[in-house]
């Protein structure tokens, strides 16, 4: 059974330094309830019943006992605001299902004109969908984000409090940048995550909202190629989550870093990050980054051809990639058995699982990811020198690639290649140096193809 904080010890601890909220702190990152009720007593802030402002906690009052009868006051008064948070937080499901039955182009409409809508805690729901959203549906996500705007547009400043009404904006406009990031709109990326650090300079200063804003910004540089001053936003973003105890956000931007890392041809510093973070990541909390972290970690040890240690990762992520079915997941796994097969020698099971991932990502639409796992089959095919099948590769990607979303230099890259297979000059080489282009332009779409000399 927990034994949770007493509600004054909560609106203390919103209150006072750093240094007098540690123990406090470290039982909030496990327990819900207990951050919720919190955020509701800062939202309050100065509107709090006097009642509630009488114990200067850690400020030589040792005598809890002198203040019974001020206790047992404040507990009453306390009551109706936190009937109040948890009233609203209950109906908040309920009106989003009112909403989803009506057409999306009417929601903003709805929104501005029904006041049941204008809670804090349907804002805060509107939120948690969005961030849900952005993975497999950015587009929603910005949707339900820029709503969540709307709301805030109405909530009233005399009840929740001027400035972490503004740190809620701050938060809305993160998460209608990262959703912009997502879709590639890096120009509407910047103009919200503008938008977002303005209304946080207004807002009550909160370390954490500043953290998480700062972990969002960072992907967004990581998209443009700025990996120096998004491992910079990183590293803050960790030092604030870790001085605050968030173990498992310091554990995510963690994630991050070494993310940037890999994308600027240094796996082996992501490796370091990545067995930093791995006992930071609480699994109950969020399975799936769990399952990243450990993902990158075999890549990355791949990358730098520890194929040893990256099969004894492998082995001990196989339940988790169980928990997660879906091709997304189960093609990426192949690929990786794939390379590490090669790399330990074992050719012919290599061929087998990169045909098998090959042959899933087509199926399931992921055109890119189907042009890098044939430049590990055609590396393959040139190391053995069999010509046949590596210009059927090339006859059967062209095609295909053509008539998918993929931007003008990397078909240009693609058809490079066809033609060295067909005059018979792709080398190893060659076909190394075209695929390493290609993961650079995954995610640098101005990058430009230059045909090697």
């Amino acid at each position: 059974m927990r034994i949770h904080p007493h509600d004054l010890l909560l609106q203390e601890l919103a209150a006072t330094s750093p240094e007098t909220r540690k123990k406090c702190l470290e039982h909030l990152s496990t327990c819900p309830e207990c951050r919720d009720k919190l955020l509701w007593l800062r939202a309050l802030g100065p509107h709090l019943p006097q009642a509630t402002k009488i114990l200067p906690f850690g400020r030589g009052q040792s005598h809890l006992a002198e203040y019974g009868p001020a206790l047992e006051s404040a507990s009453r008064s306390l009551g109706p605001i936190e009937s109040a948070y948890f009233s609203e937080r209950a109906a908040a499901p309920g009106l989003y299902a009112e909403l989803t039955q009506h057409p999306l182009d009417r929601h903003v409409l709805l929104v501005r004109n029904c006041p049941r809508f204008h809670t804090w805690g349907f804002c805060e729901l509107l939120l948690g969908r969005s961030r849900e959203q952005n993975f497999s549906d950015p587009t929603l996500g910005e949707r339900l984000a820029l709503l969540a705007v709307e709301v805030l547009d109405h909530l009233d400043a005399s009840l929740y409090g001027a400035e972490p009404l503004e740190d809620l904006r701050a938060r809305a406009w993160g998460y209608v940048a990262n959703s912009r990031r997502v879709q590639a709109d890096l120009q509407g990326a910047e103009e919200a995550f503008s938008f977002a650090f303005s209304f946080l300079r207004l807002g009550t200063g909160d370390l954490m909202e500043r953290a998480l804003l700062l972990d969002l910004k960072a992907s967004l540089l990581t998209k443009q190629g700025r990996f120096a001053k998004a491992l910079g936003l990183l590293r803050r973003s960790v030092a604030i989550f870790l001085e605050l105890g968030e173990k498992h956000r310091a554990g995510r931007a963690l994630v991050g870093m070494a993310a940037v890392h890999s994308l600027a041809g240094e796996p082996e510093r992501g490796i370091f990050l990545l067995y930093r973070a791995l006992p930071l990541i609480d699994a109950a909390r969020e399975l799936r980054l769990l399952l990243i972290a450990r993902h990158n970690l075999i890549d990355n040890l791949i990358e730098t051809g520890q194929f040893m240690e990256a099969q004894k990762m492998l082995v001990k992520a196989r339940p988790l990639y169980q928990r997660f079915p879906q091709p997304w997941y189960q093609n990426r796994r192949k690929w990786h058995e794939g390379k590490i097969a090669r790399g330990l020698g074992q050719v012919d099971r290599a061929e087998t699982l990169l045909l098998a991932v090959r042959d899933g990502f087509l199926l399931s639409g992921a055109a890119y990811d189907t042009a890098l796992v044939s430049f590990d089959l055609a590396s393959l095919y040139a190391e053995q020198g069999r010509m046949a099948e590596l210009k059927r590769l090339a006859a059967e990607m062209v095609p295909v690639f053509s008539s998918r979303q993929i931007h003008r230099e990397v078909l240009a890259a693609l058809d490079y290649w066809r033609q060295a297979v067909e005059s018979e000059e792709a080398s190893a080489a060659v076909i190394a140096g075209i695929a390493a282009f290609l993961k650079k332009a995954q995610h640098n779409p101005e990058l430009r193809f230059q045909r090697p000399e």
